[in-house]
């Protein structure tokens, strides 16, 4: 269910705004976003995981909150990560 660590080193370096940037709004949502498709995924085999799901729907709230405040920083860069992660809205 989590990232594991080539695949979140993969995540920072596409979505880095600078060299050594792990912690800008883009690089978080952009693993918050493959958590939540990796407990998406799992809760098609474990439907009655209501722990899980809790820790899922704080992610997706996390990832709201990023968001919001992307937009509110920059549109742009928000317009950029929602088409680059295809996050809906």
């Amino acid at each position: 269910m989590s990232v594991t660590a080539e695949r979140k080193t993969a995540l920072i370096k596409d979505n880095a705004t600078k060299s050594g940037d792990t912690g800008s709004p883009e690089v978080q949502i952009a693993i918050l976003t493959e958590r939540i498709t990796n407990l998406t995924e799992h809760f098609k085999t474990h439907k009655k995981d209501n722990h899980s799901r809790r820790g899922l729907l704080k992610m997706v709230s996390l990832r709201r909150q990023l968001l919001d405040y992307t937009r509110g920083k920059n549109e742009q860069r928000y317009q950029d990560i929602i088409k680059k992660l295809g996050i809906r809205r």
